[in-house]
């Protein structure tokens, strides 16, 4: 079928991550999908750390997972090291991280995407797009073609008009010997699109062999690694890599401040902002000249290969600063550098421009996922390609969109802030964000996401299988615990090893096992309840939504009920036409930016920077509330 004369549903500008997950999802909801990248060798690249998940992260990529998406299963296999973060605090807070190997990982996605029904391929750069008036009817290549599609989607990541700094030199790529991509921003900008610009950075990759561990702290992965997907098809981890932490130190900073006035951070030749939470090193020196040391995280780039990733020291100082500054960290004496730390600006489009489905205002049937939307990071991008590949399938099948609540997945936060809120930096994940991070839990994510994916298509019967069976086994294993009346003298003898107050009376096992102080586990030598776990096959997963449950259901009942209070406000839905301007009671800012965002409900209008509590009092009478 030729190029010419063949008619996309999706045509999918990208093949980074979130264009990986877009032309997914289209084609498994059984869009005619084609990827158009500038490299097929580097489909889903790691352009930075060689790592995913991660704090709020962790949970994003159990999202994806749990609809669908592939960046979970990608990830377990092409790991090489598995933590769980923050398992010392409360399961709101459990964030899951993987190190993978960056080759094996690109190779991964190719052969998953590869294996896709109803998926072509092209190897070209994109440098203009094709209008009908309002609507996007497809794309222009650098070969001069002119391929038709009902739908867009661009994930062109750092490509857009991207420039490198490395000191005083600058030179156009979208990464580290690859090209930028042109003409795209300006026929935007032509529609009348609101551009901007970006900065992020990246760290020197170094020889495992030149390195001197033995001065460094080993971090080994878990005792007993998790993974990322709900689904049976990967393992744990059988064996891991290490990664390992070192520190910069006065000898450092000081080398680092003799090359600021080189620096294109500090010259003026970056105007763009960087990421707030990943600044460079020499930024951090500057910002923090009270802070004697900083961490370096050394993480191996896969299996074998003996390529390092130094976390921690991004940079974009000129070779022989970087080359002298990291000598003097302990263990890099001798280092050998591979490539030299970068610094890239790129251009971006405020996501104000957007509706929740990620379709732009402007222009119907075209979608923005990714950097291009003002986010940083793998699993951010990841997740809104997956949206927007479900979200323009939607809309080419006259279906609604497919939209997520703040208080049904950190996904649903992500895209309402950025379309609510907009950003002006990098816009990168924390569990802070989410106001309900008690219900967004990373051990629940398919209990939450996959029936949703299961009714429009993209989750599989085998994922709705596991969903149905995980929720009766928790509701049976609850019941069971419910109703176990168990001796004072076996709870007496469990109690006593952890020190813990004593019973008077034979009670419910429910009601001990909500104790803070004990695990689940420390049940399991009842006879009764080892039985019924063996005789029932009730797995780990199973038993942490148990656990979870036992000792924070007042909690998560608590935000259910603050969640069902303020959805009644996403109810009260704002017309598209609604004219702010004859609302003279609302303050001038906030009739300002309702009439920017044009927000569709009050809920969302209410999450607005400069819209007050009064002016939502005054819309809700206009709505008739």
């Amino acid at each position: 079928m030729s190029l010419f004369s063949t008619t996309y549903d999706v045509i999918v500008v990208g093949g980074g991550h979130a264009g990986s997950e877009a032309a997914a999802a289209s084609a498994n909801m059984g869009a005619h999908t084609l990827l158009i990248t500038m490299s097929l060798q580097n489909i889903a690249q790691m352009s930075c750390n060689p790592a995913m998940g991660g704090i709020a992260k962790g949970q994003i990529v159990r999202e994806i997972d749990a609809l669908g998406g592939f960046s979970g299963i990608v990830t377990d296999k092409t790991a090489i090291q598995f933590k769980m973060l923050n398992k010392s605090k409360g399961p709101a807070m459990w964030s899951p991280r993987a190190q993978s190997d960056r080759m094996r990982f690109s190779e991964a996605w190719r052969k998953v995407l590869e294996e896709t029904e109803n998926l072509d391929f092209y190897q070209d750069s994109v440098n203009g797009l094709l209008f009908n008036e309002n609507k996007i009817i497809g794309v222009k290549t650098v070969l001069g073609l002119e391929i038709k599609s009902k739908t867009v989607i661009l994930t062109a990541g750092t490509f857009l008009n991207g420039l490198i700094h490395i000191g005083d030199k600058s030179f156009g790529g979208g990464r580290a010997g690859e090209g930028a991509s042109t003409g795209i921003t300006e026929d935007l900008v032509a529609q009348g699109f609101e551009s901007g610009r970006m900065k992020t950075g990246t760290p020197p990759r170094v020889d495992a062999r030149s390195l001197d561990f033995s001065k460094m702290i080993e971090q080994p992965g878990d005792d007993n690694p998790e993974k990322f997907s709900y689904l049976t098809t990967t393992k744990p981890l059988t064996k891991q890599r290490s990664c390992y932490l070192t520190y910069t130190n006065s000898k450092v900073h000081e080398i680092l401040r003799e090359g600021f006035d080189r620096s294109p951070m500090f010259n003026g030749r970056i105007q763009s902002t960087g990421p707030r939470y990943c600044p460079s090193v020499e930024d951090k020196v500057d910002r923090f000249a009270d802070k004697e040391r900083h961490q370096m995280f050394i993480e191996p780039e896969g299996w074998e290969t003996v390529e390092i990733y130094v976390n921690g020291f991004s940079t974009s100082l000129p070779e022989d600063i970087q080359d002298k500054a990291i000598r003097a960290v302990a263990g890099f004496e001798h280092v050998k550098f591979l490539r030299y730390g970068y610094a890239i600006e790129y251009d971006y489009f405020p996501p104000t421009q957007l509706t929740h489905s990620l379709e732009t205002k402007l222009i119907e049937n075209l979608f923005f996922a990714g950097q291009i939307n003002g986010t940083t990071g793998y699993e951010e991008a990841a997740s809104q390609g997956l949206m927007a590949g479900i979200n323009a399938v939607l809309k080419i099948t006259n279906k609604p969109p497919f939209i997520l609540k703040r208080n049904e997945a950190y996904i649903g936060v992500l895209i309402d802030d950025l379309i609510t809120k907009g950003t002006d930096e990098p816009y990168r994940m924390f569990t802070s964000r989410a106001e309900y991070r008690t219900l967004l839990r990373q051990d629940n994510a398919d209990l939450r996401l996959t029936p949703r994916a299961f009714e429009i298509g993209l989750a599989s019967k085998e994922r709705m299988d596991r969903v149905l069976e995980k929720k009766e086994k928790t509701a049976v294993l609850i019941s069971f615990l419910n109703n176990l009346s168990v001796k004072k003298e076996d709870l007496n003898r469990i109690l006593t090893k952890h020190g813990l107050a004593l019973v008077s009376q034979s009670m419910k096992l429910f009601k001990v096992a909500a104790r803070p102080q004990l695990r689940f586990e420390d049940f399991m030598c009842l006879e009764a309840l080892s039985s019924f776990v063996s005789e029932h096959n009730i797995d780990t997963e199973v038993i942490e939504q148990v656990e979870i449950y036992l000792k924070y259901s007042g909690y998560i009942e608590k935000e259910k009920n603050n969640a069902d209070k303020l959805n009644r406000l996403e109810n009260v839905s704002i017309p598209a036409s609604f004219d702010y301007a004859k609302v003279k009671s609302l303050s001038f800012e906030a009739r300002e930016k309702l009439n920017t965002i044009k927000p569709t409900s009050i809920s969302q209008a209410s999450r607005i920077s400069g819209v007050s509590p009064s002016d939502i009092s005054v819309l809700l009478v206009y709505m008739g509330r």
